[in-house]
């Protein structure tokens, strides 16, 4: 096995990983800043009030993008289990 064949597995990997959390924590992310500049536009200072709708958006990305995080998350096991062959020999 070489270490360019290692390096080529690790940078898969990392982006998958990140692909996967920047699908479930940029929708949070965006309606955390709605929240925010609405917060600063009224001077509410309520920290349930930004925390609610982040954990709510949040629970709705993993509910729709489930699916696809999860074949995202198969399609590259199954990538990795193919390769073993090719790593050990």
């Amino acid at each position: 096995m070489s270490p360019e064949s290692l390096i080529d597995i690790f940078r898969e990997a990392l982006s998958v990983i990140v692909l996967i959390v920047s699908a479930i924590i940029l929708p949070g992310l965006f309606v955390g800043l709605i929240v925010a500049v609405f917060q600063a536009a009224t001077s509410i200072n309520e920290q349930t009030l930004s925390f609610l709708p982040r954990l709510l958006m949040t629970l709705f990305s993993l509910m729709f993008l489930g699916h696809w995080l999860v074949q995202t998350m198969m399609d590259f096991f199954y990538t990795i289990v193919n390769m073993i062959p090719q790593v050990i020999g």
